[in-house]
């Protein structure tokens, strides 16, 4: 009942005394001020501003990142004697992130941040990757690796796509997203993309004209509408080395 009868004087703003006499406090007053003491709401504020290199394990920095790339692509001809996935002059960059600590470096020369930068190079069908010193700037190592196959990029993924819309074996595709959305579909820009690299070790059967999936770039793709259903091309492979489209029994 003590209870109720705080609650109420509270509501109506009547004095109560305090606890053994003496001194009247206001209740609400005392409410206000409670009201009063919760903290502020919260705001966003920018992040602070990237510095040009990290330091130790941080993740590498855009600047290091740019850096690295541009050194890597430029390092052994690779720029000039490379070709990316649509056939242009230079390798296609995949990825690049710092890269692990040589156990055989010690001291100083073991805290020095180092990147990998993966290329695959579509003229002789072999993933690149360059390792970069950040602090001297050297190309440090490069493997060449043939029959290695990395997750594919994000331009991979869409010239994946759009060689599927193009092609006579894109024709479910292209009408599954014209039933979707009462448009053409013509350029994969139109489609939410992702996919994985071709292994076919996981298929039963593989028909001849994937049989040098492997050896050749070959990936599969996951179409979605935009804001839209998924479209089912699971049966369609596609050969980014040689440009062609085949077909999964």
């Amino acid at each position: 009942m003590a209870l109720a009868v705080a609650g109420a004087a509270v509501a109506v703003g009547v004095s109560l005394p305090v606890d053994g006499g003496g001194d009247r406090v206001d209740a609400a007053d005392a409410a206000k001020a409670q009201q009063d003491a919760v903290a502020p709401e919260g705001k966003v504020e920018a992040a602070p501003q990237e510095g040009d290199k990290g330091v130790g394990r941080d993740p590498l920095t855009e600047a290091e990142t740019a850096r690295a790339e541009r050194l890597a692509a430029a390092s052994n001809g690779l720029r000039m004697n490379a070709r990316d996935v649509e056939g242009d002059r230079g390798p296609q960059h995949l990825s690049t992130n710092l890269a692990e600590i040589d156990p055989d470096l010690s001291g100083a020369a073991a805290a020095q941040r180092r990147a990998d930068v993966v290329f695959y190079d579509y003229k002789s069908d072999a993933v690149v990757t360059k390792t970069v010193n950040l602090d001297t700037g050297k190309v440090e190592d490069t493997r060449t690796d043939q029959g290695v196959q990395p997750p594919p990029g994000k331009d991979e993924l869409a010239q994946a796509a759009q060689l599927l819309i193009d092609s006579p074996l894109g024709s479910d595709l292209r009408a599954d997203y014209e039933d979707a959305t009462d448009k053409p579909l013509t350029k994969a820009d139109q489609l939410q993309l992702s996919g994985m690299v071709f292994r076919k070790e996981t298929v039963a059967e593989v028909p001849s004209d994937l049989a040098p999936c492997g050896k050749h770039r070959c990936l599969r793709v996951v179409a979605k509408v935009t804001n839209g259903p998924w479209i089912d091309t699971r049966a369609l492979v596609v050969d980014l080395s040689d440009r062609s489209v085949g077909r999964l029994s």
